[in-house]
């Protein structure tokens, strides 16, 4: 029908008028207009992924590299309930999306029509705007496309879902599009300058004392996050997703190890902490650095254990900056000493431990593989314990990128994510998943050959046969063995290289060989550990590091 694939050609070209670059499409027949507009405007690239919900974990992973949202279409029915988990994720992440899913025409609703679900608002408050658009007249086409842009990219960037309904037939030739605005900008702009710090943040933060600056994901600049902490005498505390997790003065790495020496801790508990972005993973890193300040540009409550006394909603940079610029109060020299003396103490521990083990150990693969790529990388790591290992091991280091599905938490949809990343990461790409991380999104790998843009990343596999996470927490002594392992260590059984091999992924157990070469195409490295093993030499880092500090002389006035 030449109107809708009119009105499809419409929404396309105002999506790139807007700054979409990437189009994500799932085959389906009621779809179809907005598949071949797509295909036809030569300015998107085209990726098609077999498997929906891996197309919306591939398009979460190019809007987090990438910072502009993806567009991606499903057809109707389950295929577009796929997109779920997806858009959850995006959405506590702050990861622009725009969900496009097909729909049966209201007449065939409530008869039994095939692949026909209620999609209006099928995604709920995961998304930041949800309309259901059917076919409405010309002069609104272009406002809908660009409107829904512009709300997935606000203050607070999330997903947005058009629901569009079309009736057969569904090809058709498009006319001339609806004429949009002149060189050829968007139909809406949106304004969204930095909000500004407020004053008495400003002053509070000035007045210095013994604080700690906790910097995660949504941090700011680096380089204003070190400025203030080198002003304040003060550490950064740097989750590796921050991006300040770098070799200065003042970058405090192995806090998770450092923060369970109860000397240390008692020795080092702060006045004011300033948390910039998300809260670490680390449980230790949480309950010891309670946040005074936090701070979102959206104004998000990242504060699980309720204990800020601010929530300062403004940009970080911004507010680093003019705190600089107020003239604050330095800390006591020994404070910042000390925090930085532990730290020269625990990385060398970390490697006298790592070194004794010739067998590969899920802590060493992750400090290796975080240290050995090239500079300009981009590493997506899982959620459970490989985010951790990287959070808590690996080394300050320069030219990293560290990526991670933390909105959700979840491990669902991290292959995909990864594999998104490296289409839209301007720079070689890795992945640190788990090995139910990798079989819950093992059709991640259904991507099929000219694929737009091609995917080169190296999918590193950590396989310890089960759910190794479980084997800390205290499930592990407080359920049955045999128990234990059926609810929570979930041995799979399975080869994952003849996994990996199906999908025509070429396999080697070699880590050190594979990050030599640059990587052509999806590639795998399977490492095989061993669960207790694993929490063994967990805690055998742990230890050594507790030992490293106890032997420092006690600094003047920590």
């Amino acid at each position: 029908m030449t109107v809708q694939a009119t009105f499809a050609a419409t929404l396309v070209d105002e999506w790139v008028r807007a700054g979409v670059t990437e189009a994500v499409v799932s085959p389906g027949s009621r779809s179809t207009p907005l598949a071949l507009a797509a295909a036809r405007d030569g300015r998107l690239r085209l990726h098609v992924v077999l498997d929906e919900r891996s197309a919306g974990f591939f398009a979460v992973g190019l809007g987090l590299a990438s910072g502009r949202p993806a567009l991606v279409v499903t057809t109707s029915g389950t295929a577009a309930v796929e997109l779920h988990p997806a858009i959850v994720e995006a959405s506590q992440a702050g990861v622009p999306l725009l969900a496009c899913t097909a729909d049966r025409p209201p007449e065939l609703h409530h008869v039994g029509a095939p692949q026909t679900v209620e999609q209006a608002r099928l995604f709920a408050d995961a998304v930041r705007w949800s309309f259901d658009v059917g076919l409405p007249p010309q002069d609104a086409w272009r406002s809908i496309a660009s409107r829904a842009v512009a709300e997935a990219t606000g203050a607070r960037p999330g997903p947005v879902h058009l629901n569009v309904a079309f009736r057969e037939p569904l090809v058709g030739e498009p006319d001339e599009v609806v004429p949009g605005r002149r060189g050829s900008q968007a139909w809406h702009v949106v304004s969204s300058a930095p909000t500004p710090p407020a004053p008495d943040v400003v002053a509070l933060l000035a007045e210095g004392g013994r604080g700690v600056i906790v910097a995660g994901a949504g941090a700011g600049d680096p380089l204003a996050v070190h400025g203030l902490a080198e002003a304040l005498g003060w550490p950064v505390v740097a989750d590796p997703r921050s991006g300040c997790r770098v070799p200065t003065p003042t970058t405090v790495a192995a806090a998770d190890a450092l923060l369970r020496v109860e000397s240390f801790a008692e020795a080092h508990r702060p006045d004011v902490v300033l948390q910039l972005g998300a809260p670490w993973a680390s449980r230790v890193v949480g309950a010891a650095l309670v946040p005074t300040v936090l701070v979102d540009p959206a104004g998000a409550w990242l504060d699980p254990g309720r204990g800020a006394a601010v929530v300062a909603r403004c940009d970080p940079s911004l507010l680093c900056r003019a705190v600089l610029d107020a003239g604050p109060q330095p800390a006591d020299p020994a404070w910042l000493d000390g925090w930085i003396t532990a730290e020269k103490a625990a990385q060398p521990a970390f490697d006298d431990v790592l070194a004794r083990h010739r067998e590969p150990t899920e802590p060493g693969v992750a400090r290796a593989l975080a240290a050995a790529l090239p500079a300009g990388a981009a590493l997506v790591v899982s959620s459970s314990m490989p985010v951790r290992d990287v959070e808590w091991y690996a080394a300050p280091r320069t030219g990293l990128r560290v990526l991670a599905n933390r909105g959700a938490n979840g491990i669902d949809g991290v292959t995909s994510t990864a594999l998104g990343v490296a289409v839209a990461h301007d720079g070689p790409t890795a992945a640190l998943v788990g090995d139910l991380a990798f079989l819950h999104d093992v059709n991640g790998l259904l991507i099929p050959p000219g694929t737009g843009g091609g995917v080169d990343c190296l999918v590193v596999v950590v396989d310890n046969d089960g759910g190794g996470i479980f084997s800390f927490l205290p499930q592990r002594a407080e359920v049955p063995a045999p128990r234990f392992e059926r609810l929570f260590g979930t041995p799979h059984g399975l080869d994952l290289a003849a996994v990996a091999a199906a999908y025509g992924v070429p396999v080697t157990t070699d880590l050190a060989a594979a990050l030599a070469e640059p990587t052509d195409g999806v590639r795998m490295v399977h490492v095989r550990t061993d669960r207790d093993a694993n929490v063994a030499v967990h805690d055998e880092l742990h230890a050594a590091v507790a030992r490293a500090v106890r032997r420092l002389p006690a600094a003047p006035g920590a």
